[in-house]
């Protein structure tokens, strides 16, 4: 796996609402040589709003293209690579608000990228986030504000389990799987207050947002500085 990142950015102000989902329903969405993760026996979906800051591909920022949101809902795997388990996410859509980047991610990743204009506010101490996005002809609103001091998880917590995962896992359009690696520091984390909830059926579907309509936690990361690596296919998937 080459050491050369091909993406570098900082996420930052990371808006993160978990959901406890069945394990059905993520089941067929699997990639193959994975298996579902948990954390206490519950399965998790989660619903990620953040900023891309100073994006850069093989070191090169794109003009207009290195400042921009990403809102995602995503589910955890893991797989075990000899002695080492790679807990990951997979991504069901994410959602970007420039068309060349959502392609470029679908050609390089074949992720579920699609744009869509969007915006954000973020402030106050402790801070407060809003991400906004417009699809059905109208604005959907995703916001919460911190609650407390953030903190660093400990290991076997909830909260490192939603924040820390630093691979990626991807299905092909052969049926085989993408792994990439994805490297950041531990995230300084806050509990966090949401507003309600906006319609997720326009982006996600009836079904889905049915299944999110109860969050089970709401967390703010600070977010860092990341390097997403290229992805190779799993030989045994």
């Amino acid at each position: 796996m080459s050491d050369t990142p091909l993406l570098t950015a900082a996420w930052l102000d990371l808006l993160m609402v978990n959901f406890a989902v069945e394990p059905a329903r993520l089941a067929p969405l699997v990639p193959a040589g994975t298996e579902l993760d948990t954390h206490q026996g519950v399965t998790y979906a989660s619903l990620v709003a953040f900023r891309f800051v100073d994006t850069r591909v093989l070191g090169w920022k794109i003009p207009f293209h290195h400042r921009f949101e990403e809102l995602n809902l995503r589910f955890y795997v893991r797989r075990q690579a000899g002695s080492e388990l790679r807990r990951a996410v997979v991504f069901i859509r994410e959602v970007v608000p420039r068309a060349a980047i959502a392609l470029v991610a679908r050609a390089l990743y074949n992720e579920p990228y699609i744009a869509r204009p969007m915006r954000h506010r973020v402030g106050g101490d402790p801070p407060s986030v809003s991400y906004g996005w417009r699809v059905g002809g109208r604005w959907h609103t995703l916001s919460a504000r911190a609650r407390g001091s953030a903190t660093v998880p400990g290991d076997d917590s909830v909260e490192a389990f939603i924040t820390e995962h630093y691979w990626g896992y991807t299905r092909q359009r052969d049926g085989g799987t993408l792994e990439y690696r994805v490297q950041h520091p531990r995230w300084r984390v806050w509990q966090a207050e949401l507003d309600p909830l906006p319609d997720l059926a326009p982006l996600y579907g009836p079904a889905w947002a049915e299944a999110l309509n109860r969050p089970v936690s709401v967390l703010l990361a600070d977010g860092s500085p990341v390097s997403v690596y290229r992805g190779v296919c799993l030989p045994d998937a």
